[in-house]
């Protein structure tokens, strides 16, 4: 494979060309993969067992007891029926829940960077083995034990070993450690120690963490506690009415326990559970990987999308398009990261002998570079670029003159170097020819570099500079300046290299808009989202692409990182941050929170680390994002691509919407039951249920309709609402006067049956039971996000099984022994089961009137 490369030759070495393939699957058969151990499993009998310790279902289980004690043998076998629905339904979503979860964590599986058969390449960190040549640069994460053979200013944060926060310097011979992170320079190492031999893995293998529940889960968990306190209370009222009225003790006891089962949507953290994993796998699909299921309901209540610029808005393909040098200008042709093109002047097309001062720029800019170009693997693939885009590009500027970049990097092999970081916004390294002469270059951008203090040229040619510069950025381009020195000697202190520098020119680079930016940015609009540009590039550059994709850029929107004050302006009143470094993105994040908003933050950079952990949702770059911002994230776009968050969005306030959906289903039907069991005896009906057809009825309905909910369609316009409050109670924006009203009017319906049912001579129990059950699979049919859609099948097949369960319940002898209902005439149950039609109107009607997202 060829590679043009710059600076990761310089750091290798010519006789370090890394195992061979065959070795490396030796070792990696003989040693086992590069993995933390992996955190044991449930066993199908602890799934079983947790699912015992729940309270209700300890509370069932004692109910059997009495039913088989006192010879009860039909309401045992209900509850026992109804004990193992539950078990299996929730053992089943466990696992579905733990499968979904563990496929992420293989999507979001770190890489790392070896030499292999002599070529630089990306694998798998689980495919690292001892003796493996790494390669390792600022942001990434080591992924194993290895001693550094050589190093340029590498410092490395051991943090999470150590707990000592002052980044270690590390030279060559000294150790690196699994999962420590390199946050400044590069360098390389010989792996030593692997997997469970690592350091990290020593740790690892002593500890033992289960999974935490999500903010949701714990609100839900809450509200369950306070659900079933009020139920108890009821169940308690409803067995003294009965005693009351002269029923048996025992009767009452179990019609309590079955009313309170019944009443609390005991399946709803299990759906829960299930929902936020498969939400995530869905994501997972549109490209965006969620490392952490908070991340999934969070994303729902969104305010502002804090952007950052190239790769995100733009297509991160940096194109070379134009050099000015003292001497002259040109422009460079070509697409992408290809170094196929042609160098344009005003006589038409030039060569080296025509455009010597842009030939010695582009060998400078070869020289000054991190990056490498990886060929197509495919006839019709493009060109990729490894490491920095802008770095990358002018490695493909370079042949189109053509230059001889090879002979460039022979002639002059690096020695030292100052990295570029984001407050001197320059880079610096230093060459040493076989003569002993040193060559310094200098690159960065143009306010870092066409000062006085870092270049000799008279004052003029530094104000003609400046002004081509911001020409080039006013027209939207990325610029860098590039300047060198020859030196006699290397300094020992490389800092005093920085200065009487000679300016070889400009470069201006292009990186055009995606093609969807622009409607990108009019859905987080539509959504109630603000979008604000936040980079570090040049004001004009970013105005320019800011309005491009659709970004108001008045004058009073737009600001420079440095003007920012302690009182930030309000998102809503701000459009642009140019010049930002990641110090003003934390500093910006902390000020719209305290303001209330709900931050999404993306970046790629290891300094992007502290912003995307302080951002409610920190959003990585998968291509070009360093692993410590993928680390810092809560999730990770595959594609890099600003769109996939609108979509995650999207996805987020569906899975929100489902739970809620589901809430208002479940608990309508628990307040009916509860009110059809208060009243009934009001009406006549001395005991409205038995115990087995209260838990028949909650068998049907909260069961596969329940867990179908979970898989419903975005609503059409729910990306056209503004987000919800972060602080909003999952039953608010009036959801609990929707489960009153619907209960109320169940209930109603329910006790009407069993009054018309009293006085025609149909049996009452039957007729309450039919009506109740039915009307509540018609709240299931009414609360569809999308009525008569394809998309999911699984609600009406599942509301259509529990329908002909319920039938069942009436005209199936055994069942019917077992339940105590009556048989009765076709004619009264197809009358009855216009309730159904009542509750699915009642509903829709509700939704209607309320405007409510479910």
């Amino acid at each position: 494979m060829t590679i043009i490369a710059a600076g990761l030759g310089a750091v290798v070495g010519a006789e370090q060309g890394g195992l061979t393939s065959r070795d490396a699957a030796a070792r990696l058969t003989e040693h086992g993969p590069n993995a933390l151990p992996a955190q044991r499993g449930k066993s199908l009998w602890q799934r079983l067992a947790s699912q015992f310790r729940d309270p209700l279902v300890l509370v069932l289980l004692a109910a059997a007891a009495l039913t088989l004690v006192t010879g009860d043998h039909a309401d045992t076998a209900i509850i026992a029926l109804v004990i193992i629905a539950n078990t299996t339904v929730g053992v089943v979503q466990e696992i579905k829940a733990d499968g979904a979860i563990a496929a992420l964590r293989a999507l979001t599986a770190v890489e790392a960077r070896v030499v292999r058969d002599g070529v630089s390449i990306s694998v798998d960190a689980k495919a690292v083995v001892p003796d493996d040549l790494i390669l390792i640069g600022e942001g990434d994460i080591v992924c194993a034990d290895a001693d550094v053979l050589d190093a340029a200013a590498l410092l490395v944060d051991e943090s999470a070993l150590t707990g000592e926060s002052t980044p270690v310097a590390k030279d060559a011979g000294d150790d690196l450690a699994a999962g420590t992170v390199v946050v400044h320079g590069r360098g390389s190492g010989l792996v030593r120690r692997t997997g469970v031999d690592s350091a990290m893995g020593r740790i690892a293998s002593t500890l033992s963490t289960g999974p935490s529940l999500t903010p949701l889960q714990h609100r839900l968990a809450d509200l369950g506690r306070v659900l079933a306190g009020i139920a108890a209370f009821l169940g308690l009222v409803v067995m003294a009415i009965g005693l009351i009225r002269g029923q048996a003790a025992e009767l009452m006891v179990i019609t309590a326990v079955s009313l309170v089962v019944a009443a609390v949507p005991e399946s709803l953290p299990a759906v829960v559970t299930l929902s936020l994993a498969l939400g995530a796998r869905r994501m997972a699909a549109r490209h965006a990987l969620v490392r952490r299921l908070p991340a999934v309901e969070t994303l729902g209540s969104v305010t502002v999308l804090a952007t950052d610029k190239t790769g995100t808005l733009t297509a991160a393909s940096m194109v070379a398009e134009a050099i000015w040098t003292p001497d002259q200008e040109v422009r460079l042709t070509g697409t992408g990261f290809d170094p196929v093109g042609d160098v344009m002047g005003n006589d038409g097309r030039m060569d080296a002998s025509h455009a010597q001062s842009v030939a010695d720029l582009l060998i400078a800019a070869v020289l000054c570079n991190d990056a490498s170009l990886r060929p197509p693997v495919a006839a019709d693939a493009p060109w990729q670029a490894i490491g920095d885009p802008t770095e990358a590009a002018l490695l493909a500027a370079a042949p189109k003159l053509p230059v001889d970049t090879g002979r460039a990097l022979e002639d002059w092999p690096r020695v030292a170097e100052l990295p570029f970081d984001s407050v001197r916004k320059r880079m610096v390294t230093a060459h040493r020819r076989q003569d002993g002469k040193i060559l310094v270059v200098c690159k960065g951008a143009p306010e870092s570099v066409l000062t006085s203090t870092v270049l000799r040229e008279a004052p003029s040619l530094l104000d003609v500079a400046r002004a081509r510069a911001d020409a080039y950025a006013e027209a939207g381009y990325r610029v860098l300046a590039v300047a060198t020195a020859e030196r006699d000697e290397l300094p020992d202190d490389l800092t005093t290299v920085e200065s009487h520098l000679d300016l070889k020119g400009l470069v201006a680079l292009a990186d055009p808009p995606r093609a969807n930016a622009a409607a990108t940015i009019s859905a987080c609009r539509s959504a109630g989202i603000t979008p604000v540009l936040i980079t570090g590039d040049h004001l004009a550059t970013a105005r320019n692409i800011a309005d491009r994709v659709g970004i108001s850029t008045r004058d009073n929107d737009v600001a420079l990182g440095a003007d920012l004050g302690d009182a930030s302006p309000s998102a809503r009143d701000l459009s642009v941050v140019a010049r930002a470094d990641p110090a003003h993105k934390l500093h910006l994040i902390t000020q719209w929170q305290n303001q209330g908003e709900v931050v999404a933050m993306t970046g790629d950079g290891v300094n992007d680390a502290p912003a995307l952990r302080r951002a409610d949702i920190g959003v990585a770059m998968g291509k070009r994002g360093t692993d410590i911002a993928r680390q810092a994230a809560d999730m990770v776009l595959a594609d890099d691509d600003l769109e996939t968050i609108v979509a995650a969005v999207e996805e987020g306030r569906r899975v929100y919407a489902n739970v809620r959906r589901f809430l208002l289903y479940a608990l309508a039907g628990g307040v009916a039951e509860i009110i059809v069991m208060l009243t009934g005896p009001a009406i006549g009906l001395a005991l409205p249920l038995l115990p087995a057809q209260i838990l028949w009825v909650n068998l049907l309905t909260h069961g596969l309709p329940g867990v179908a909910m979970g898989a419903e369609p975005a609503t059409p316009n729910l990306m056209r609402r503004p987000p919800r409050p972060a602080d909003q109670s999952v039953l608010g924006d009036g959801l609990w006067r929707h489960v009153l009203i619907i209960g109320a009017v169940v209930a109603a319906a329910s006790l009407g049956a069993g009054a018309w049912a009293r006085s025609s001579g149909v049996p009452p129990q039957t007729a309450v039971f039919l009506v109740l059950g039915l009307s509540q699979l018609g709240v299931a049919l009414a609360v569809r996000a999308r009525h008569g859609t394809r998309e999911n099948p699984f609600l009406p097949l599942a509301i259509s099984t529990s329908l002909l369960l319920l039938l069942a319940g009436v005209y199936l002898a055994p069942l019917r022994d077992v339940l105590g209902t009556q048989s009765m005439a076709a004619a009264h149950t197809v009358g009855l089961c216009t309730a159904m039609a009542v509750g699915y109107v009642v509903t829709r009607a509700v939704r209607r009137f309320h405007q409510s997202e479910v």
